[in-house]
This record gives C-alpha cells, sequence and structure tokens, in this order.
C-alpha cells in the first residue's frame, strides 16, 4: 500500500507513538503546529472521515477524547485545537482519516482551526516529548 498512515501504523515508516489500542494509532507530528501536535487515525485504511461507518467514528473519538485529555494534562496547556480536515479541498494531504490535536498556550499567536500557522516549533526533543505523553497513559 502507498499510504504514508498505513506504513507507519505497519511500521514501515518510523513515528514517535504516544498510545495504541485494537482500533487507533496516535503519534506526534513530526511537522508540528505546536509542541505536543498529535495525530490519531484508525488502523484501518479509510480515506476519508465521511467514509466512516458510525460505530468507527465512535471508536475514533473514543480515544480522540482520550488522548486529548491525556496531551493537555501532561503538557499543561490551557486549551486544545482538535480537528479533521476532510478531504483535498479542505486541507487534507493524507487520504487516511485522521484527527489533530494541537496543544494552545498562552499568546502562542496561533488562532482558531481557521488560522493558518506558518512557523513549526522546534522538534529536536520529538522523541522525548513522545515518551513523556506515552508513560502518561
Amino acid at each position: 500500500m502507498d499510504c504514508l498512515f498505513c506504513k507507519i501504523i505497519s511500521g514501515e515508516i518510523p513515528s514517535h507513538k504516544i498510545y495504541e489500542d485494537e482500533f487507533v494509532y496516535a503519534f506526534l507530528d513530526i511537522y508540528p503546529c505546536s509542541e505536543g501536535h498529535t495525530i490519531i487515525l484508525p488502523k484501518e485504511h479509510i480515506p476519508r472521515y465521511t467514509n466512516m461507518e458510525e460505530t468507527d467514528s465512535a471508536s475514533l473519538f473514543k480515544a480522540v477524547n482520550k488522548v486529548a485529555k491525556v496531551v493537555e494534562r501532561t503538557l499543561n496547556v490551557p486549551g486544545l485545537n482538535i480537528g479533521i480536515n476532510n478531504g483535498e479541498v479542505a486541507g487534507q494531504s493524507v487520504p487516511h482519516v485522521h484527527v489533530h490535536i494541537i496543544p494552545r498556550r498562552e499568546n502562542d499567536n496561533g488562532g482558531s482551526m481557521h488560522t493558518i500557522v506558518e512557523t513549526h516549533p522546534n522538534t529536536d526533543n520529538i522523541g522525548e516529548l513522545a515518551e513523556v505523553i506515552r508513560k502518561a497513559f
């Protein structure tokens, strides 16, 4: 399969995994909008959120809820953006359903989900960050 996220799930491409269960895989984004930016996706290859069965969506968002709480608590941030880009025109760059959890901090110069981030944080400590979050589960 040519899907980037399927290759990450299978281990063909390395990732900084922070959570996994029977249905989902979650890892830190290597091009984050903020420190701790996490991607959560179903292990099954589903191109778009609107292709998902309701039961699969419920399983995905059960994990999103769990991971978001841990990321927020572990990183001690006052807020998060949680969102999906559904379809290429909506900004979906990988055709495999995925949810973004983007930690937000006071005065981080970000905004709502409508804001385009032009600068990204340093990723030198991404492995350590993944370990800290992973241990919190």
